[in-house]
């Protein structure tokens, strides 16, 4: 699908957020072998939400969708009827993540506990992607587990059980690995370790410590032991990930502001409100109040006089995802930009870094591709042309709201992939266009 998208005379209205696919996934599947029922509501949409639905159906959990939902007074809301720690079932099929590294990853941990054979996979990208460094600390843990390409991509055929407790150094802060290996610890017998080189999302931990699991955090250590899970009732706050393009958006252009209603703040998450202030955002957080154990609030953005800055280290697990959207902030600010330290960005939906320095040059930005991350000199404007989303969701997202800012028409070609984990974008975009 090709989209059109025209310079924004001016950006004005309130944003409301689809919930936080992280927080979705984990809520959903951590009720699901917990003790007790569990609503869950303000689910993340899109493909994402079917992927973890699928899987855990799949496994022979009952997930149904209730409207108007009388128990949390939500709009939506999914009651999960969860099964304890030995309830899952051998699946008759194979499970299909799509394209979710978070399902593949955070469901592959809870088979590497089950006693029965199963196969996940997804579609073609995900079947591309790196499944190595969750295979290695859950072999090690006593699964058995074999992938395609030397033991390293999916699909992924397990057979699990009698898994005994690690101590597991990552050599990547990576929240989906260090999740996968916490999941498969609370069934294993001892206690399992993971120890991060740089902090990353920590909404497993919370929701396990939430929901009763034997867990301690120590800095960058952290440590369960076998545990039997209380089920909880979750309300998801909404995406930071799909409020940064909105951010950056009103940063960016010279006649904005935008309210953005209920987002979590998450401090391992929270990397991209960290970046744009250190580049001079107007940015104001507001009703700052916790829902569940996640900190959530009410995000104003206005229009900016944005400089250049530097995002590498241990800002960058906190931003991952939020890089292309910043990379365009970047684009239109003064001085220089650079991103470093984000190789992680190579193997997501699509090679990150290629790919926002393809958009981005095309519509006239001074940007260019290291191997590490990039290197961005603003410029005044940027201009409409064609460019393509690379079948990458947050792709797609940046180039739309660049084609916000650029003078003339932009056209994006694979704009659907939006719908990944953001299907009210382009409604929302349209929304708070004044043309």
């Amino acid at each position: 699908m090709i989209r059109t998208v025209r310079g924004a005379a001016r950006l004005e209205g309130t944003v409301t957020l689809p919930g936080d696919k992280s927080i979705s996934q984990r809520a959903i599947l951590l009720n699901s072998i917990a003790s007790g029922n569990a609503h869950v509501s303000n689910l993340c949409h899109g493909d994402d939400r079917a992927s973890i639905l699928s899987c855990m159906g799949g496994l022979g959990i009952s997930i149904t969708a209730h409207l108007n939902c009388a128990q949390t007074g939500a709009e939506e809301c999914f009651l999960v009827q969860g099964q304890g720690p030995d309830g899952l079932t051998e699946p008759d099929t194979v499970l299909n993540a799509g394209n979710s590294g978070t399902a593949t990853r955070l469901v592959a941990g809870l088979l590497a506990a089950q006693p029965f054979f199963s196969v996940v996979t997804g579609d073609e990208s995900l079947r591309s992607r790196p499944m190595d460094r969750i295979i290695t600390p859950l072999s090690e843990m006593g699964a058995h587990i074999l992938g395609r390409v030397d033991n390293s991509l999916a699909p992924l055929a397990i057979r699990g059980g009698n898994l005994s407790g690690i101590s597991f150094d990552q050599p990547i802060a990576s929240a989906q690995v260090k999740s996968s290996v916490l999941i498969a610890g609370i069934h294993a017998t001892g206690e399992t370790t993971v120890v991060q080189p740089a902090e990353s999302r920590d909404h497993t931990e919370r929701m396990m410590r939430a929901m009763g699991a034997d867990i301690t955090i120590a800095g960058p250590r952290i440590s369960v032991r076998r545990s039997t899970l209380s089920a909880m009732d979750v309300a998801v706050p909404g995406d930071i990930s799909g409020a940064a393009f909105w951010l950056v958006a009103a940063c960016v252009h010279p006649d904005a502001r935008l309210t953005i209603r209920n987002v979590g703040i998450n401090p391992t998450r929270a990397g991209v409100l960290d970046a744009l202030r250190s580049m001079g955002a107007n940015i104001q957080i507001k009703n700052v109040r916790e829902i569940g154990d996640e900190p959530v609030a009410d995000i104003v953005a206005e229009s900016s006089q944005l400089h250049g800055t530097e995002i590498a280290g241990d800002a960058v697990p906190r931003a991952i995802d939020e890089l292309p959207a910043l990379a365009l902030a970047a684009s239109l600010a003064s001085g220089t930009t650079t991103i470093r330290d984000a190789e992680e960005l190579r193997i997501k939906e699509s090679d990150r870094i290629m790919a926002t320095v393809a958009g981005l040059s095309s519509l006239g930005a001074d940007i260019e591709e290291r191997p590490g991350g990039m290197t961005i000199r603003g410029v005044d404007r940027l201009k409409g042309a064609s460019c393509d989303s690379a079948g990458d969701h947050r792709i797609a997202m940046t180039m739309a709201v660049a084609g916000l800012i650029a003078t003339g028409e932009t056209t994006i070609a694979g704009a659907e992939a939006a719908d990944v984990s953001y299907p009210g974008f382009w409604r929302t975009l349209n929304s708070l266009t004044s043309q």
